[in-house]
């Protein structure tokens, strides 16, 4: 894939803050970068604007908002309003997106945390048609419902989107979460018109850790470049980041991670 569209995710290089994941894509010549709140709250929203800003960056993405699920509603609250400091920081460092992730059941049902995440996103679909911010409802693998997500697939993501029925909430497809889902291509097809992300890595099996077994494009089993083809035949034509979270590759010279995933973007995606 033409590498104008490359955008290296933060989480790629870890052990980068923003500054240093900022020069490396510029010495790579990458023209994207997907922000993480808790990298840029360590320099400020504004610091981090301005670098990204005077190295002639664009930031793909912000994540991550979401954890809509609590036990009381003084906690959903408290959830809503750091969604809001979200968007507004989304809105200063320059990106359009914030992606969703979206809660475990934290001290309710299943069923209460599917519905909290629904009601939390129809709260903020004004703030953040306000500040020009979409809403991007990233499904994670199933593996992840009782630490992270209770939204496990991309027709969940979708199911919401049709009910809520604005131009604000869409969704971002990771290949890692939702590339095992039997009918992944007909959910793609639905997301015609509110993919708002696309982001690409690969499954390392067997599996040593759900979070960090993460592996570079084409080390792994996904069929990277038929669901990128889906993708683009929906009308996404963004950015795409590569999102890695394995510890060898952290441990990894930044430099040389961002060479390696400039070849294998070219080569795979």
């Amino acid at each position: 894939m033409d590498c104008r569209y490359l955008s290296l995710n933060q989480m790629t290089t870890e052990r980068w803050g923003v500054r240093e994941a900022v020069d490396g894509c510029a010495r790579a010549g990458i023209g994207w970068i997907g922000l993480w709140r808790h990298k840029v709250q360590e320099i400020g929203v504004t610091a981090a604007a301005k670098i990204v800003r005077d190295a002639g960056l664009h930031v793909s993405g912000l994540c991550r908002g979401g954890m809509f699920p609590a036990g009381s509603s003084l906690e959903r609250a408290r959830r809503i309003e750091d969604n809001r400091r979200a968007i507004v920081e989304a809105a200063e460092l320059g990106t359009d997106v914030l992606v969703l992730v979206c809660g475990p059941p934290e001290d309710c049902t299943l069923d209460d945390a599917r519905r909290m995440v629904e009601e939390g996103i129809a709260e903020l679909i004004p703030y953040a048609r306000e500040h020009g911010v979409k809403l991007g409802i990233e499904p994670l693998h199933p593996m992840f419902a009782a630490d992270r997500s209770v939204i496990s697939t991309l027709g969940q993501a979708n199911d919401i989107v049709q009910r809520l029925q604005s131009g604000q909430v869409g969704v971002v497809i990771d290949v890692y979460h939702v590339w095992w889902d039997p009918n992944l291509y007909e959910q793609i097809d639905r997301c015609a018109g509110h993919i708002f992300g696309f982001h690409v890595n690969d499954w390392l099996a067997p599996v040593q850790d759900a979070l960090m077994s993460r592996g570079m494009m084409g080390d792994g089993c996904i069929e990277i470049g038929h669901i990128r083809s889906a993708v683009e035949e929906a009308g996404y034509s963004g950015p795409v980041e590569v999102e890695i979270f394995n510890r060898k590759i952290w441990d990894t010279p930044g430099d040389d991670v961002l060479a390696l995933m400039k070849e294998r973007f070219a080569a795979v995606v």
